[in-house]
């Protein structure tokens, strides 16, 4: 199943003292680059999130975001009044650069945002009790799945754009076959009416020798050949691989060796112009695959 590297999940998960809410997000990248942001308390489980996680994403640019809400009596709660005061002093510098008016609302606003700072609220005890270490790991799997449930159907809504923008190729592809009988006649006809123009006796039967080999090398028959035979490969494995997105890459830049070649022998406007729409399309190919994981 053909995965994006762009998603994003949300998932909570309860303690009778916490609520544990995990935000997963993501962007294309060519290795995994996974960034926690958690509370300090939940350091010793780092390890097991990061290899939950990478075992389902598996390459892009990932932030993750763990976020615990004391939900307790006020009299179980300690408050790091030294750390309140810098976060809270923090924010209202900000407040009156931006020149947003002091009032009681702002101040709530500003006692509720420093309240959710990491390590401002703590329980009385530092340890995690096996209920709030299997909330905290539940979370994580559920925003993982919901996460890998976006990158699916993103995946899917990219494949099928770039397999229609292949058959467009083919498309455009198939449209020289006209142009290329038409454009030999007249480069024909131009040779014979310069040698007419230069009025001079030549051998004739090594004319059209010579004209053949010329006419020959213009000859897009193997590029069309090739080209074909690397949109039926991008199909293929577009149908048959996991994680084809590397390997795609690579198919796009073949399809690209050949346009340009056909392109470089089509001295003809109207061939020309049809590369300049093959190339158009294989270009938002290459930006999508970028994308794919």
């Amino acid at each position: 199943m053909i995965k994006s590297m762009t998603g994003y999940g949300k998932a909570e998960s309860a303690t009778q003292n916490k609520k544990i809410s995990v935000e997963i997000r993501s962007l294309n990248s060519k290795q995994l680059d996974l960034s926690i942001k958690l509370p300090a308390i939940y350091r010793p489980f780092e390890y097991e999130i990061r290899n939950t996680i990478a075992q389902t994403v598996k390459r892009g640019k990932v932030d993750v975001f763990i976020n615990a809400e004391t939900t307790v009596d006020e009299g179980s709660v300690k408050i790091n009044g030294e750390l309140f005061k810098i976060h809270y002093e923090a924010l209202k510098a900000i407040c009156d650069d931006n020149y947003i008016t002091p009032s009681p609302e702002r101040e709530a606003t500003l006692i509720q945002s420093v309240m959710r700072m990491p390590d401002v609220v703590a329980t009385d005890s530092n340890d995690i009790s096996e209920d709030e270490q299997k909330a905290l790991l539940e979370a994580v799997a559920g925003a993982v799945a919901q996460h890998d449930a976006f990158r699916v159907q993103e995946g899917a809504i990219l494949i099928a754009d770039l397999l229609h923008r292949v058959d467009k190729i083919e498309s455009l592809k198939e449209a020289v076959t006209p142009f290329e009988k038409a454009r030999t006649e007249a480069i024909r006809t131009k040779i014979l009416e310069s040698i007419e123009q230069l009025k001079v006796e030549v051998d004739k039967n090594r004319l059209e020798q010579e004209m053949i080999f010329y006419i020959e090398k213009l000859d897009v028959t193997e590029e069309k050949v090739r080209l074909t035979n690397h949109c039926k490969y991008f199909r293929e494995v577009a149908a048959g691989e996991e994680a084809p997105g590397r390997k795609l890459g690579f198919i796009a830049q073949e399809m690209g060796r050949e346009i340009n070649t056909l392109g470089s022998k089509s001295n003809d406007s109207q061939m020309q112009r049809l590369v300049v729409q093959m190339k158009d399309e294989l270009e938002k190919i290459k930006e999508q695959v970028l994308n794919l994981l």
